[in-house]
């Protein structure tokens, strides 16, 4: 905290004394992926991959299944933006040299549709003293579980003891430097802009085989670090991570100083050099608490204090951008974003003395949940679709911005037009993804869908074809039959009909009976598994009772008690065998041995043995 608060008065003097770098514009670029395996899985071999890598530019994430690419800054002007793709394309190249040999591949997307619960374990969690501290910190601060609901098409509602649910988004963050003198006018822009060209680019719409938000990102990222209590919404604490709820007003220290009165300390270092006496002595400071702090806020337009060749310097860090869908479609969205911050208009210099910021934070909302379905109040008073926007009004903005950078004219109208031909059809990462849903839906499992919309990603984005023109993903692409029903929890049945061990024994058989069913699971009133009633069970009650007999029974006189269940992880080559060894027809799936989850039955083999038969004949 000493060190923080130094840090703080010494950018001040730098500002002060005019040692921020001005009019340059260099950018830069970080690229988030996930490593899948053969099955297209989540791979959490990231330490193995990067010893194996060697590489300056690759290091390691939160999660073993994810890496990040940090590509070199430069001047934003000429072949810059191509620079940029040329440079990612080639470490791309290299990991998947090094990836191949180990059955592994990449996949860059904002959340990986296979990913699964039972993925969210601290086992997954990057062995080093920072995640950890970070982990342990969050979790202390909040005092419970975290707890995520997201609503879209389906509901979200979960609860989980880590932080690890951070571990599921990937992004492309985009930097681009800017002046002391003018940071203030360049950072209201740029959330101005947030809405509207995250309605672009979004690539998140699935999160455990649910359909949410079109950048579901968002809403996870935010849940999955925030630590206020019930007590402290009440008092309209702040997250971690936000846009933000009001404009800047005047410099970035500012910003800075309301995040350091606003959110605590979470992690610390040794720090052995005092930024104060660094100035003193003539030697520009790392200001290293400030950097720390300010990389456990995570604001969607990051303000960000560095150094180059000595010079310190300021520059804005776009978080909100997710990795994927290709590299092409990663670079459209930069230029687009980029256009737009070098070509702010001189009207827009002073939003925070002329606009609402209200309505720039409902637009980012929208765009989050609606992406190109969104309608936008825009700074000129008027209501555009997200569409009507970005082609008539932003597309020009951006075009002037990267012709006033002087970046060569064939790169501005290669990376726009991709950004053009994507919102005129409305084809976006996440739609493209909706749509394979909507097509497999009737064809498969939700495992399937999800393992063949992740399979259909990966072989395309190698391509390097924009999204807009990709064809849907077909279920086969799953892959074989050992990808998509090798455990419990690619078969189980999620959609349970349960009844409490107190209702009335003559219920079950209507229930049975209207959803065609033969098995009814049972839970206590805390909703845990308790037992089971089976068709055989109720034909041998009602078959030995007295035909006078006139009390009613409950569910809990005549349920099975002594269970055998599985866990999600389970072989399904064991439970067969499970089921086969106990004479059995079905087999509860649990999570911490009462946690119902789910169900398999005799029917669901039989649905797995079809498959595999239609698959062995067609070989």
């Amino acid at each position: 905290m000493k060190h923080l608060i130094k840090d703080i008065r010494a950018l001040e003097i730098m500002i002060d004394r005019g040692m921020i770098e001005e009019n340059v514009h260099r950018i830069g670029a970080e690229q988030e992926l996930c490593l899948i395996d053969k099955t297209y899985r989540p791979a959490p071999r990231a330490l193995e991959i990067l010893g194996e890598l060697n590489h300056d530019k690759f290091t390691h994430e939160l999660s073993r299944f994810n890496l990040e690419i940090n590509l070199d800054p430069q001047e934003f002007k000429g072949p810059a933006l191509r620079l940029m793709e040329k440079q990612l394309k080639k470490c791309l190249s290299c990991l998947k040299e090094k990836l191949e040999p180990a059955e592994l591949d990449y996949i860059l997307v904002g959340i990986l549709p296979s990913i699964r619960l039972s993925d969210m374990t601290l086992e997954n969690l990057t062995p080093l003293p920072r995640y950890f501290a970070l982990n342990e910190r969050l979790s202390k601060m909040r005092g419970e579980a975290y707890e995520f609901r997201i609503e879209g098409t389906d509901e979200l509602i979960t609860k989980h003891d880590s932080l690890m649910f951070e571990s599921c988004n990937t992004s492309f963050q985009v930097h681009f430097q800017v002046g002391a003198s003018n940071f203030t006018s360049f950072y209201n822009w740029a959330q101005a802009i947030t809405g509207p060209v995250l309605s672009a680019c979004t690539n998140s719409p699935l999160l455990f085989g649910k359909r949410l938000w079109r950048e579901t990102r968002i809403a996870l990222f935010q849940q999955s670090t925030d630590t206020r209590s019930n007590h402290q919404y009440a008092r309209e604490e702040a997250p971690r991570v936000l846009l933000g709820n009001s404009w800047l007003n005047d410099s970035i220290v500012d910003l800075f100083k309301e995040d350091v009165a606003r959110y605590r300390v979470l992690i610390s270092s040794d720090i052995s050099t005092d930024s104060l006496d660094q100035l003193k002595n003539g030697e520009v400071p790392s200001l290293s608490a400030l950097k720390m702090h300010n990389g456990t806020i995570y604001k969607w337009n990051r303000a960000c204090f560095g150094e180059t060749n000595g010079i310190p310097h300021l520059r804005i860090e776009n978080r909100y951008i997710p990795s994927g869908p290709t590299v092409l479609d990663e670079m459209a969205n930069t230029a687009f974003w980029l256009g737009l911050m070098h070509g702010m208009p001189e009207e827009y210099s002073q939003l925070h003395k002329t606009h609402d910021f209200d309505i720039t934070k409902a637009n980012f909302n929208r765009a989050c949940r609606m992406g190109m379905g969104s309608m936008f109040r825009w700074l000129d008073g008027k209501v555009y679709s997200a569409q009507d926007l970005i082609l008539e009004v932003l597309i020009p903005f951006a075009e002037e911005g990267l012709r006033k950078a002087k970046i060569h004219e064939k790169d501005i109208k290669k990376y726009l037009q991709v950004i053009k031909d994507r919102v005129s059809t409305g084809n976006t990462g996440s739609q493209w993804i909706l749509n394979t849903y909507d097509q497999l839906k009737n064809e498969g499992t939700k495992d399937e869908m999800m393992l063949a919309i992740t399979a259909g990603i990966a072989k395309r984005q190698k391509r390097n074809v924009p999204v807009h023109k990709w064809s849907l993903a077909k279920i086969g692409e799953a892959g074989s039959w050992i990808n998509r029903y090798w455990r419990i929890d690619q078969i189980m049945s999620v959609n349970l009909i349960t009844v409490n061990q107190n209702d009335l024994l003559d219920m079950v058989p209507n229930i049975m009976d209207w959803r065609e069913i033969r098995h009814v699971l049972v839970e206590n009133d805390k909703n845990e598994l308790v037992g089971l009633l089976t068709s055989g069970t109720l034909i041998r009650y009602y078959s030995t009772r007295l035909t006078d007999e006139t009390q009613e029974a409950l569910v809990k006189d005549v349920m099975i008690k002594s269970l055998i269940t599985v866990t999600p992880d389970t072989l399904t080559k064991d439970a067969i065998s499970l089921m086969r060894k106990n004479k059995i027809g079905c087999l509860p799936v649990v999570r911490q041995k009462k946690e119902l989850i789910g169900i398999v039955t005799e029917h669901d083999f039989v649905n797995v043995a079809d498959h595999f038969l239609q698959e062995f004949l067609k070989d």
